[in-house]
């Protein structure tokens, strides 16, 4: 059960608009093909129902509506109302799950509580709903208060009324030797129950954990995209998937080749990074750096596993830096078409190597001008270049541009706004492609900026911009003490490089 929608909300400083928590549901459900999805809370907010009811809609007009599941609250049917009038069918309901919690936060005794619960339960069924069970804190509840877990479990798996019961290490203290004792344990007693794990990651073991608890007999798990989730948040779905896959020959439903599509959107519009390391999904994670690595996978695969990038929808790197050694950069030259001497390669290599000692970024696109350079040629000429252009912001006013490019030795001009200066150049050239070469110009795909820490005023702003051309991917840089106009150097290094694709 993916949960990126309730508990991946809760990450700080993430709220999801209404319509980005149906694009990301609908890519779960139809494109990932995950078994369920948690989409939010009960009585939350105003937009958090739009939200729930625009999800459940969806879920059947496609036919799953029983995969849509929505946090619920022992509250005297209040929530089971909430969740009815969104149009959802399923309710996962938040009971307590260690003494503590229920003593102290809400001042009862545990029969009180279960009473409670049943009343909740029943009133879910009036409903026509089914019904799933959190038992918050149950770790702590099983470390500390064992009894009250099991009084709760006695009472509340009478008569089948609970579909799922879910047992999540709320505050992420467990270990792997703990889960497998619990849920042994647990599975000892309730041999009949359905049991869920949901796992955080405090001590960064929300992974292991989650294996843990399938090895012991766990029927389902609580992921979440990019690991998102409170505090340090909860297993990741591309993790849990490859290792359940790789190391336990588990079969799943998830489509692997779409996990890197989901989550460069959830990285989009929660506004939390993936990390460059990040296991599957992160950028660096089919890049090799070091030259022998390059050297071994061209004697047969000698550096390569499982986790081959084709798998995920993406392609191996080689990067050039001053550990790339001839191998990389032989890679490197290979997919661009260049072929140079032994002698030529090695001055090449000297002379990435240097710029990778002052901390120099090297890409691909770089590497024809690296060539010329080491060659004694001129660079290549550029067919794009940019003659002129002015931008402008204004208060109460959208930001314009006025842009004048050469393109294959012909002057063009137009002017446009838009929501931000670079946008607003953006869309001047889209229009001179447009208008005066009746071509496509690519799509923006993602736009990062980095500043070196320390504070200046003055310090030089890296702008790096992907591209999609045709299906292509490409990815350019800029670097300039003004954030536009390092953008608008990402942008013209990029139309070079297209305009020299389509001479060739």
């Amino acid at each position: 059960m993916d949960s990126t929608l309730r508990d991946g909300e809760q990450t700080n400083g993430v709220s999801f608009l209404p319509h980005e928590k149906l694009m990301i549901a609908r890519m779960l459900l139809s494109d990932i093909n995950v078994d369920r999805i948690e989409v939010g809370s009960a009585r939350v907010s105003d937009g958090e129902k739009d939200a729930v009811k625009m999800i459940c809609r969806y879920a059947q007009q496609i036919n799953c509506l029983g995969r849509v599941e929505v946090l619920g609250f022992v509250d005297g049917g209040k929530s089971v109302e909430w969740i009815a009038d969104c149009g959802g069918r399923v309710i996962n309901l938040l009971a307590k799950g260690s003494l503590k919690h229920c003593r102290q936060q809400l001042g009862k005794t545990p029969e009180e509580h279960i009473a409670d619960i049943l009343d909740t339960v029943a009133c879910a069924q009036n409903h026509g709903m089914t019904v799933n069970l959190y038992l918050e804190d149950w770790s702590n509840g099983m470390k500390d208060s064992p009894e009250y877990v099991y009084k709760v479990m006695d009472a509340l798996t009478q008569g089948n009324a609970i579909r799922r019961f879910m047992l999540p290490d709320t505050l992420g203290i467990m270990n792997p030797l703990q889960v497998i004792e619990y849920f042994r344990k647990m599975l000892k007693r309730y041999p009949e129950a359905h049991f869920d794990y949901h796992a955080h990651n405090d001590y960064d073991l929300a992974v292991s954990n989650s294996l843990a608890a399938v090895l012991s007999g766990a029927s389902g798990l609580h992921v979440t995209v990019n690991g998102l989730g409170e505090r340090c948040g909860n297993a990741p779905l591309s993790s849990v998937q490859v290792i359940l896959k790789d190391q336990f020959q588990a079969t799943t439903s998830i489509r692997e080749d779409r996990l890197n599509d989901i989550s460069r959107m959830v990285e989009s519009y929660s506004g939390i990074a993936i990390a460059p390391n990040q296991p599957i999904i992160g950028d660096n994670v089919f890049t090799q750096v070091a030259g022998v690595h390059a050297d071994g996978d061209n004697k047969d695969r000698l550096y390569q596993n499982d986790l081959v990038p084709e798998r995920f929808g993406r392609k191996r790197e080689y990067a050039l830096g001053k550990t790339s050694g001839k191998a990389n950069i032989a890679r490197n030259l290979e997919e661009l078409g260049l072929e140079l001497t032994p002698e030529q390669q090695r001055r090449v290599t000297q002379r990435i190597t240097e710029l990778g000692d002052k901390k120099e970024i090297v890409t691909q696109e770089d590497l024809p001008f690296i060539v010329s350079d080491v060659l004694k040629h001129d660079a290549p000429e550029d067919k794009v270049k940019l003659v002129s252009y002015v931008v402008s912001t204004a208060y109460g006013l959208k930001p314009g541009a006025n842009v004048k490019v050469e393109i294959n030795g012909q002057q063009y001009e137009a002017g446009a706004t838009g929501d931000g200066q670079y946008d607003a150049f953006v869309k001047a050239l889209r229009f001179i492609y447009r208008k005066y070469l009746n071509r496509t110009f690519p799509i923006l795909a993602n736009y990062q900026v980095s500043i070196p820490p320390g504070g200046r005023t003055d310090a030089l702003v890296q702008t790096v911009i992907t591209w999609n051309d045709n299906g292509r991917q490409l990815r350019t840089r800029g670097l300039d003490a003004d954030q536009t106009e390092a953008a608008i150097k990402a942008t013209f290094k990029m139309l070079n490089i297209v305009e020299s694709s389509i001479r060739s």
